[in-house]
């Protein structure tokens, strides 16, 4: 069943986990998922710690220890995670070292709370980078408009950062853009920029769920033609974009200096329709240089029937701007699709934090109770 995310790899893919938490850890899954299914790197959301910090048993003994000490909310839930984070980054360091800096990288994400102050995000970032102490960390920042200059400003104080919650195009051109003028500031600020690295989450599934949704109520042949079509587009057009603006002189400057490319990585890539093929959001869109973050069951899915076909980006650009034209002719809107999904992730992420927020209140207020 390895052998197709051997091809997978081999094509060029690297396979990171979309998901974490301590059962993982103490458990062994993950070095397990690292040593036998090609597993490169970690990432995790506010989602992914309202599911893990729901475990009570997993986390009660810490739990315990933190009441004791007085520990407020936020606090506890700071200490949780990052520990969480920091022994994922060392079971990950091997493949950190293997490939230079490029791979082994765990994510964690700045308070979601936090996705429109600049500033505050910016002390967030340092403060995270500061508390879990590995080099193979990412700091999670959304692409919001706030978060652009905080990507910006991370980046040249010699933090890697993984851009979150992208699904336009000319929000990711401006991300870029962002990470050329963190990646410039680092270079003058006398960071190694061999070693700071970045990714861009191109956000998939949620594009189809959105655009389906209004395809569904035209209930027309052509938009019927069109269901399950945007998100792979949208994806395959990120990536021209990339193509272009990694072909400009002043990536070709960052270059020279030691710079490794902002990889895209495609995020949110479990199918969220029955009715599509479980693996679509890894088989159409196979090509060199990408992440592709998968929860554990679309790893499995990949590993049992997926299908490595050659290169399922490069070559299809003209056929995604085909869909996106067909859908702006149908009255689906790109631009009011790409801006309702950024405030719904946003606000999502936000529910998750409070969420995990309430969770570990009520198990520190049961654990002072004894």
């Amino acid at each position: 069943m390895t052998d197709r995310l051997r091809e997978l790899t081999h094509a060029g893919v690297a396979i990171w986990l979309d998901d974490l938490s301590r059962e993982r850890l103490t458990s062994g899954s993950l070095q397990r998922m690292v040593s036998d299914r090609f597993l490169k790197g970690v990432t995790s959301n506010p989602t992914i710690f309202a599911k893990a910090l729901s475990d009570a048993d997993e986390y009660a003994g810490q739990v315990a220890e933190l009441a004791k000490a007085g520990a407020s909310t936020d606090e506890a839930v700071r200490t949780m995670t990052t520990d969480d984070v920091r022994n994922a980054c060392d079971v990950l360091r091997p493949a950190y070292d293997r490939t230079e800096g490029v791979d082994g990288r765990v994510s964690i994400e700045v308070d979601p709370r936090l996705a429109r102050k600049t500033a505050e995000t910016i002390d967030e970032a340092k403060e995270l980078w500061r508390i879990v102490d590995r080099d193979n960390l990412f700091i999670k920042i959304p692409a919001s408009v706030e978060g652009l200059p905080a990507i910006t400003a991370t980046l040249a104080t010699g933090i890697s950062v993984n851009v979150t919650l992208i699904f336009s195009i000319e929000r990711y051109r401006a991300v870029m853009d962002a990470f050329f003028a963190g990646m410039e500031r680092a270079r003058d600020n006398g960071h190694d920029l061999s070693r700071l690295a970045s990714v861009a989450s191109f956000f998939v599934s949620r594009v189809d769920t959105e655009v389906d949704k209004r395809l569904d109520k035209i209930g027309s042949p052509d938009a019927r033609e069109l269901r399950g079509k945007a998100a792979v587009a949208n994806a395959r057009l990120a990536f021209e974009a990339y193509e272009q603006a990694f072909a400009s002189d002043r990536w070709r400057s960052l270059a020279a200096s030691g710079a490794q490319p902002q990889r895209p990585l495609w995020a949110s890539t479990g199918t969220k329709d029955k009715a599509y093929p479980d693996t679509l959001y890894v088989d159409e869109l196979i090509t060199a240089g990408i992440v592709n973050t998968m929860p554990e069951p679309t790893i499995d899915a990949f590993a049992d029937h997926g299908t490595v076909a050659g290169d399922t980006v490069r070559g299809y650009y003209d056929d995604a701007h085909r869909v996106i034209e067909g859908l702006e002719a149908l009255g689906v809107s790109y631009a009011d699709v790409v801006a309702v999904l950024e405030e719904e992730g946003v606000d999502k992420f936000e529910a998750s934090w409070d969420d995990v927020l309430a969770t570990v209140s009520d198990a520190l207020d049961k654990a002072a109770r004894g």
